[in-house]
């Protein structure tokens, strides 16, 4: 993993700063390709993996606040973009019932149903301190495996890259992969369990 003096220097200067943006816009990506350059040195992954907690955290209590502010006008409204449906929320909410704490720890981990089942935790008016406490726990955990992706794929670049030109490449590709598979797997357990209940 090669990088010119000037680009450690800016990375390793105002890399953090960038990163909080980033992750709270788009947490999973941002945290695997940190993570990787953690693996390079450029990062250190506690600070990573921190950062990504914190982040995933105020991303998950601004989809709270905007159910809790506006409620099926926003899923209705700019909701519909991001894949939000009047069908989907009722089926949340029926799981709320039952299992609100778990319904948010288990959607924690899944890209499209979290931004939903936040933003329906808010609307039904979940107790904000039980919201943040399994939104925090499912964000140790969610936040934990893709900071382990990321280092492991940023460590075989970094060894195996010394014996074989644009291995990175590879790697990098490898990394997303596994992550999509993941992702697209935690994603249609959580709608089968929404829709089962």
């Amino acid at each position: 993993m090669m990088f010119t003096p000037d680009v450690m220097q800016f990375l390793q200067t105002y890399g953090y700063f960038i990163m909080v943006p980033l992750m709270i816009i788009e947490g999973p990506i941002a945290t695997l390709a940190a993570a990787l350059l953690a693996a390079a040195g450029i990062f250190a992954w506690p600070i990573v993996l921190g950062l990504s907690i914190a982040s995933d955290l105020i991303a998950d209590v601004g989809f709270y606040y905007l159910g809790k502010r506006f409620g099926m006008k926003f899923i209705k409204g700019p909701g519909k973009y991001l894949g939000m449906t009047e069908k989907l929320v009722k089926s949340i909410e029926k799981h709320f019932d039952k299992h609100g704490g778990k319904t948010i720890f288990v959607a924690k981990s899944t890209t499209g149903l979290a931004q939903i089942t936040f933003t329906t935790a808010g609307i039904i008016g979940m107790n904000f301190k039980r919201f943040i406490i399994y939104s925090f726990l499912g964000g140790i955990l969610w936040s934990g495996f893709l900071v382990f992706v990321g280092y492991f794929y940023g460590y075989l670049w970094k060894e195996v890259g010394v014996y074989i030109k644009d291995i990175g490449i590879v790697i990098f590709i490898l990394a997303f992969i596994t992550f999509i598979l993941i992702n697209l797997f935690k994603h249609y357990e959580s709608r089968k369990m929404f829709e089962d209940n």
